[in-house]
This record gives C-alpha cells, structure tokens and sequence, in this order.
C-alpha cells in the first residue's frame, strides 16, 4: 500500500467514527507535519477525499469534514429498503439451515454487547455483519459493497443514533423478527418491518436536537 493509501485510509476511518466531526478544518500544513509528506502528494489525496464526499474544498475557508447529508442518507435509506425487501423474500424462499445458524450467532453477539454495555461501535459492526450477511445468502454481496462505497453520510448518521443503548435494544429486536419472519414466510409482514427497521430514525429529531452542529445546513 503506498503513502498516499495509507493516508486515505487513516482520513476515511476517523470520519466514519467521527474522530474528525464534521465541519473540523482538515489544515494541509498539519496533515503535512503528521503523516511526513509534501503538499502535492497530500493534496492529491484531499482531492479524492473530496470526490467521494469525506470533505469539502473551500477556497477561502480550506479543507472541512463534510457535514452530514440528510438528504444522501435518505436515498440510501431508500435503495436500502428496496434491495433488503426483495433480498428478504427471497430468502424467505430458500433460507438454508447453514444461513439460520450465522445469522442467530451474529444476534447473540449482538445480545452479548448490549448486556455488557460495551461501546456502540462494536455493535454497530454486528449490525453491518447481520445485513451484509442477509446480501451474501441471497448471492447478492456485490450489491452491499457497492453500497459500502458511497455511504459517508449514512454511516455517520447511522453511528449517531447508536450512541443511545435503546435504539440497540430496538435494532436487535427488529434483526430478530426479521429472521423469524423470514424463516416462517411471513412475506405480507416483512415489507412493513424492513421499511420500518431502515427508515424510522430519518423522521425522528434525534439528530437535530443533539447534534445540529453536525448536519448539512
């Protein structure tokens, strides 16, 4: 991995876990200093950073941590909802015993987690583990890591709301159900469930009321 990835890599993974907040100035002269490379290497990596929404570029203010978008996360809440619907009823099909197991032994870690108040962001992982596996069963993992790709805004969005423990009491409730209703071909159900589980915190005020500061104006 060259200089310039792993630099990309270091930026990427402190504005997903919101160790840069959004709206924190990124200045290249202590960027230069930290990671021991010229401006024009670094700048290079700024400007895919940009490209791909971890940041904006402002001539007069300098590099930002992009703000949240709301309006970002609200399409991927909706192209979410529409491939986990299809992907559900498709395994309500043929949900194979290998695939039941996997997917109960992520929720029991995730039960472990909450019982033992262990920090969010572990969770957070076994939230990802859970769907990611639901796209894998269903011979559709190609379509999950192309969501990986361009999901800055919603994953940021996603860590904010699990920093309540009830909302992951709620989630992990929800995953259950899922499983059950998927296993007992509840098809006339799941629909409702999965537009619910993906999409009930984007109408909540959660996010404005405890972290405007960080979101798109």
């Amino acid at each position: 991995m060259s200089i310039k990835d792993e630099i990309m890599k270091s930026l990427k993974t402190e504005i997903l876990t919101l160790k840069l907040k959004p709206g924190a100035i990124l200045s290249e002269t202590a960027l230069s200093e930290r990671f021991r490379i010229s401006r024009t290497p670094l700048r290079d990596v700024l400007k895919q950073l940009s490209l791909e929404s971890y940041i904006d570029i402002y001539p007069k203010k300098g590099n930002l941590v992009s703000f949240i978008d709301l309006e970002s996360v609200e399409q991927m809440i909706y192209l979410r909802s529409v491939l986990e619907k299809e992907i559900s009823k498709d395994l309500s099909a043929h949900l194979p015993l290998k695939g039941v197991h996997e997917l109960r032994e992520i929720l029991d870690k995730q039960q472990a987690v909450i019982d033992e108040d262990e920090d969010s962001e572990r969770f957070l992982g076994l939230d990802d583990a859970f769907h990611q596996s639901l796209f894998q069963l269903a011979g559709r993992e190609f379509l999950w890591n192309l969501i990986q790709q361009t999901s800055v805004h919603y994953a940021r969005y996603r860590r904010l709301h699990m920093l309540r423990k009830e909302k992951l009491v709620d989630i992990h409730k929800e995953h259950q159900t899922i499983l059950e209703m998927m296993m007992h071909k509840e098809l006339d159900k799941l629909d409702e469930l999965i537009d619910h589980h993906l999409r009930e915190d984007i109408n909540s005020r959660y996010l404005q009321e405890n972290f405007s500061e960080y979101i798109k104006a």
